[in-house]
């Protein structure tokens, strides 16, 4: 078992790995046997509970850390008292921490909802990636990270039996809060190797829209699909704020080109092709 703290690896990738800084908080909470055979590092966190109702975990939520260093990220999420936590923490190196066990609730979604769930904490299990983030510059994801997202996720996919559907971004179940792990994640790459539902967004035309104001059965229709997708948005039959809120969190994840809350012929074409190649169970997913 990985001990708590840095693993010490051998020949050159000591060169390029660094030793992990275990946080004070951490250094003398008891250990646990890691959910997966490839997470490199134990660093538990006290910041976690029962789930509840004995809900077992079939999503997947996907965060960017959004913090300038490794150090503050691991710091923020493994002490007591700050209320935020992970089951996981992926490097720039593809390093894998696991923070939490998968059978706790981790505190990482925060205020959210997906498909008439308002616990999301419960239901799912929560990914930190490494990356500065849109406040801090928002650099690119490494290709070696990216690889051992995929490979942690379809580990919990098959234990978990998360369907694809259900591997999403933190951007999908809070709208209005955030941005993670945001437009740069390359969803696409993910879906190819089996991890989340991806169609190829349709391209950015010129036509007709539906933004911010519009009052029309057409913008009914548009929140009542969303809705069907998973996403909490109003049926009012208005393009208010909220809806504007969620139709860039739907870009952002399905269709990044262009992130202006506008739902053009590109935004509705994505969304149609996504519902039509959910699977069955998928499809009513919003009335859980």
């Amino acid at each position: 078992m990985p001990p708590s703290g840095s693993s010490t690896p051998s020949g050159s990738d000591s060169k390029r790995q660094r030793v992990l800084p275990v946080p004070k908080a951490a250094a003398n909470l008891r250990t646990f046997e890691p959910d997966s055979s490839i997470v490199s590092d134990i660093i538990p966190s006290p910041n976690h509970g029962e789930r509840n109702k004995g809900r077992q975990p079939d999503m997947i939520v996907l965060h960017y850390t959004g913090m300038p260093d490794v150090e503050g990220a691991l710091a923020r999420l493994c002490t007591a008292g700050t209320e935020v936590s992970a089951h996981y923490v992926v490097l720039e190196d593809g390093r894998i921490v696991q923070c939490v066990p998968e059978t706790r609730r981790a505190w990482h979604a925060g205020v959210s909802s997906w498909a008439g769930e308002d616990d999301i904490n419960s239901c799912s299990i929560g990914i930190e990636i490494v990356n500065r983030g849109h406040d801090w510059g928002y650099p690119e994801f490494p290709l070696r990270q990216i690889a051992a997202v995929i490979a942690l996720c379809r580990g919990i996919m098959l234990r978990r039996k998360v369907p694809t559907h259900r591997v999403l971004g933190h951007s999908d179940v809070a709208p209005a809060r955030k941005k993670d792990p945001g437009e740069k994640f390359p969803w696409h790459s993910l879906a190819n190797s089996g991890v989340g539902h991806w169609v190829t967004p349709a391209p950015v035309v010129r036509g007709e829209t539906l933004m911010l104001g519009t009052i029309s059965d057409e913008v009914l229709g548009l929140q009542q699909a969303l809705a069907r997708y998973g996403y909490g948005v109003p049926l009012t039959g208005k393009y208010d704020a909220a809806t504007m809120e969620v139709v860039t969190a739907f870009q952002r994840h399905f269709r990044p080109a262009r992130l202006d809350g506008v739902a053009d012929h590109s935004t509705l074409s994505t969304l149609q092709a996504l519902l039509a190649s959910l699977p069955a169970e998928g499809t009513d997913v919003a009335s859980k």
